[in-house]
C-alpha cells in the first residue's frame, strides 16, 4: 500500500466547535499512532478532501510527522472547484492555511458544486487512487462517514482494500491511558 485515504467525523458531529477542545487532542493522538504505523508499512501519500474535523486534523498531524518522516506526502483533493467558498471567513482562512501545508491540491470536478453526483464521483476517485482507508468512525454512531464506509465495503467485495477504524472505544482507551 502506498496511498491512504483518511476521513471521519466532521467536527460538528463530535460536538467540537473550537480547536482547543480536549477531544481534538485525543483524536490527533490516535491518528498520529495509526499514521505512524502506516508510514512504517510503506505508505507514502495521505489523501483527504479537507472537510472540517478528522480530515483537517489529519493534515495537521501529518505535517508534524513530516519532521520525523520527510519523505511522506499529502494531498487535498476537493470534490469540486471552489470547495469551502461558502464557509465563514475564519474557516476559509483555516482551509487556506491547510492548502499551504500539503504537497498537492486539486479538485476532482473542475466545476463549482452543481449536484450530488460530484460527491459520488469524488468518492469513487478517492477509492480508486488509494489502497486503503483510515477512518475515525464508530459503526454504532453514524455520521456522514457512513456513506464512505459503505462504499469501502462494496469495494472490498470486489477486491482487496484495507480499512482501519478508530472507533469510540479506541478513543476512550487513549483518554484512559493519559489519566
Amino acid at each position: 500500500m502506498t496511498n491512504l485515504l483518511i476521513s471521519g467525523y466532521r467536527s460538528f458531529e463530535l460536538g467540537v466547535f473550537k480547536d482547543d477542545d480536549p477531544k481534538v487532542a485525543v483524536i490527533k493522538k490516535c491518528l498520529k499512532e495509526e499514521i505512524r504505523s502506516y508510514i512504517e508499512e510503506g505508505v507514502q501519500w495521505f489523501l483527504t478532501s479537507g472537510q472540517f474535523g478528522v480530515e483537517q486534523w489529519a493534515v495537521e498531524v501529518i505535517n508534524e510527522l513530516k519532521e520525523e518522516y520527510p519523505e511522506i506526502k499529502q494531498g487535498l483533493l476537493f470534490p469540486f472547484l471552489e470547495f469551502g467558498s461558502n464557509w465563514n471567513e475564519q474557516n476559509q482562512a483555516k482551509l487556506m492555511q491547510l492548502k499551504k501545508q500539503v504537497d498537492f491540491v486539486e479538485a476532482v470536478s473542475h466545476q463549482p458544486y452543481k449536484d450530488p453526483s460530484q460527491l459520488k464521483n469524488h468518492q469513487a476517485f478517492m477509492l480508486g487512487h488509494t489502497q486503503g482507508a483510515l477512518l475515525v468512525y464508530d459503526l454504532e454512531n453514524e455520521g456522514k462517514t457512513k456513506w464512505l464506509y459503505q462504499a469501502i465495503l462494496k469495494k472490498q467485495e470486489k477486491g482487496e482494500y484495507e480499512c482501519r477504524l478508530i472507533d469510540f472505544d479506541q478513543l476512550q482507551n487513549t483518554v484512559l491511558e493519559e489519566e
